[in-house]
């Protein structure tokens, strides 16, 4: 008799488990009355920068006819702004909304993770998207060494032609580097990645052309994932030169020796002076003067760049 209730227990055992497996299964096979859910900027900035980047986008279709409303909840389920009221929609209608951060009273949410509500009154459900939706309104901290002075010379020789300067950010964000050039500032980098370190680079070109030999005041700022911009910083004191030399006027005597310093980043530089011509290496220039008294000019040229001195032989 044992062995009869051992089995019957068994089977008892058996068939609950089936049941309970077939009502998982059908649950499983249960499709969900919305489909093609999607949110755009899950993290946004009211006060972003790009307007593109101020609100956030929820998006959705209807798989039955359906009375649906939709709003945002904060985390403590709280209603904070309706999206939708109540009205009736289609089968297959794509509900296409967007949140600006603000709540039913107008005035700005406070930062923080917030999820869209759908309910649908025909199929008498209540559904919390599982996309959490965060609001963050403080921009990012970006640090560089400043203040920094340098001297770059953008005209291809490999030598010097580039400023770079690394920077850290207190969260993930886009670095910005900005000139100021015959007043209006130029944004000549935005890095591509997000990565809270890195290097910015400046090559002394602003829409692909060399600038005019001269300083330049660099500033920085970046811009974090949810759109907010920091305020740009000068930091750095840019002078771009490509062969500049030490003396306007040099005054001698006929025949007599004269040397002008030379600066450039180039190991040689070409020279002429009345009909004279020569090849020195960078430093200070050595020349003897022609023995007719009257005004002649040094060149020295880099490439494309030149320099001149007057030299007065009397």
């Amino acid at each position: 008799m044992a062995r009869v209730l051992s089995t019957a227990t068994v089977i008892g055992l058996l068939a609950a488990s089936a049941v309970a497996f077939a009502i998982t299964e059908g649950a499983k096979l249960t499709r969900s009355p919305l489909y093609a859910t999607k949110i755009t900027n899950k993290e946004f900035s009211p006060r972003a920068a790009t307007a593109a980047l101020r609100v956030a986008g929820v998006r959705f279709r209807l798989r039955t006819r359906e009375r649906v409303s939709v709003w945002m909840q904060d985390s403590h389920g709280t209603n904070v702004r309706t999206l939708l009221e109540p009205r009736t929609e289609r089968r297959g209608a794509t509900l296409d909304l967007a949140w600006d951060g603000l709540g039913n009273d107008g005035l700005l949410q406070p930062e923080g993770v917030y999820r869209p509500v759908v309910k649908l009154e025909h199929s008498h459900r209540t559904i919390v998207l599982p996309n959490p939706i965060r609001i963050d309104t403080t921009p990012p901290k970006i640090l560089v060494p400043h203040p920094l002075h340098a001297v770059i010379s953008p005209d291809g020789d490999h030598h010097g032609d580039v400023f770079r300067v690394r920077y850290r950010i207190d969260e993930p964000a886009h670095a910005i580097l900005e000139v100021r050039v015959a007043r209006r500032t130029v944004r000549v980098e935005f890095t591509r990645t997000q990565k809270p370190t890195g290097a910015l680079e400046w090559n002394g070109k602003i829409g692909g052309r060399p600038v005019r030999p001269g300083a330049y005041l660099l500033s920085v700022s970046a811009q974090d994932v949810a759109g907010n911009l920091s305020t740009p910083y000068p930091f750095a004191l840019v002078t771009v030169r490509y062969v500049s030399l030490g003396r306007k006027r040099v005054v001698v005597a006929p025949g007599g020796r004269f040397a002008i310093r030379v600066s450039t980043d180039a190991p040689v530089v070409h020279w002429t002076l009345h009909g004279r011509s020569g090849v020195q290496r960078r430093g200070t220039l050595h020349f003897t003067a022609p023995k007719t008294r009257g005004v002649y000019f040094v060149y020295v040229t880099v490439d494309d760049h030149a320099a001149r001195t007057a030299v007065v032989v009397g």
